[in-house]
């Protein structure tokens, strides 16, 4: 019965990574494109799909699409998405410079992952309520007994804290990560 509420939780664990993936450290990461879609005959297809990305300097990423005619699609696509970058385009290759963060840049989007940290957190003691009620309405109903309840509700909260604990770890992570110059 805990079982689907843990797997709640550890999808909500999984969106927070998503999301700090998707955030800019000052150093080149592949996954800041990870929301760029690329109109590729018609179908709007994520741009890893479409080309090579490549990370060949700390503070570079080279887009090589399979086709060049993709070059000004990817480009265009690129200057009008939130990530704040100025693609250059050789003809062959767009390259991504990722400058130096300001350290006030550094601290807001700190301030940004523990937003989201605490959010995750947020949703997962919301999964707890729900699996304690679903306890509750079962021990109402004569499903399970006291015993039982009692017993249960001590997993779902070991279970939270253990979720809360991975939240935090991956928040002071990529804090460090985004601190660290």
């Amino acid at each position: 019965m805990i079982k689907k509420y843990t797997e709640k939780m550890q999808k909500s664990v999984d969106s927070l990574e998503r999301e700090y993936n998707s955030i800019r450290a000052g150093r080149a990461n592949p996954h800041v494109l990870d929301k760029i879609k690329i109109d590729y005959y018609g179908t709007p297809t994520p741009l890893q799909q479409v080309g090579n990305i490549t990370v060949p300097e700390p503070r570079i990423l080279c887009i090589q699409p399979w086709e060049t005619s993709l070059l000004k699609t990817i480009e265009k696509e690129i200057q009008q998405s939130d990530i704040g970058i100025h693609p250059s385009n050789d003809g062959k290759v767009i390259r991504l410079v990722f400058p130096e963060l300001t350290e006030e840049h550094r601290k807001d989007l700190v301030k940004d992952v523990k937003k989201k940290a605490e959010a995750a957190k947020v949703a997962i003691r919301n999964i707890r309520r729900d699996a304690n009620d679903a306890l509750k309405k079962a021990n109402k109903n004569s499903e399970i007994t006291e015993d039982e309840l009692k017993t249960q509700q001590s997993k779902v909260q070991k279970e939270t804290d253990k979720y809360i604990k991975i939240v935090d770890d991956a928040m002071e992570k990529k804090s460090q990560e985004i601190l660290t110059v």
